[in-house]
């Protein structure tokens, strides 16, 4: 499939799309495998690539696929991460700041929406703290989870769990799409529309 230009948002921007994912392989091959056809599917669906600026792990593997096939990425990262020599030099773009709140905070801005690959404690906090500033209507970007080889399953449970003891509302909770397959994933980013929720705690009696 032939690579079309990166669209254009409202302002004239190229649309960016924001992947959070594991700085480790993971214990699959078919987590790399992921990585590399999200990479190839973003190009081929007219998105850049905007994450943490690794060479390592998922990270890496994903911004080498986005580079392979001819698309543009953009690179954050901390310069304490750098220093480690972990920042990846071979991509469109790399921005050093100081600290991971700037990261996350330029990460958001750059972005037009929010996809986790499998990771680990800094892949969930990323992506939860992007979805809790959609509940709270900071946003009205998409979020949503890659669930390679049911690895978010049982957080998807988890979710529905909490939705069901009445600690999220469901409207809050279909926030966060949940796919396996990368298409498809990718359709339902392109066609998301954030909910009009008129409240977002639940502060009636029980």
């Amino acid at each position: 499939m032939r690579a079309r230009e990166p669209d254009e948002d409202d302002s004239g921007r190229a649309r960016r799309l924001c992947v959070f994912c594991g700085s480790s392989p993971g214990s699959l091959p078919a987590y790399r495998a992921a990585a590399e056809r999200l990479g190839a599917a973003l190009v081929a669906g007219g998105w850049e690539l905007v994450y943490g600026g690794g060479n390592v792990g998922l990270m890496g593997a994903l911004a080498d696929a986005v580079m392979a096939h001819g698309g543009r990425v953009t690179g954050v990262i901390p310069d304490g991460l750098l220093r480690r020599e972990v920042g990846h030099r071979g991509i469109s773009e790399l921005r050093v700041v100081s600290s991971m709140h700037e990261r996350k905070a330029l990460m958001a801005e750059l972005a037009a929406g929010f996809v986790a690959l499998p990771g680990g404690i800094g892949t969930l906090e990323e992506i939860f703290e992007m979805l809790t500033w959609a509940q709270l209507g900071i946003h009205a970007k998409p979020c949503a989870l890659l669930d390679v080889e049911g690895y978010y399953r049982p957080l998807a449970g988890f979710l529905d769990r909490v939705v069901e003891h009445r600690f999220v509302r469901v409207e809050h909770r279909r926030m966060l799409i949940v796919e396996s397959d990368v298409d498809a994933l990718l359709e339902r980013i392109d066609a998301y529309q954030a909910p009009q929720v008129a409240k977002w705690l639940d502060r009636s009696e029980t």
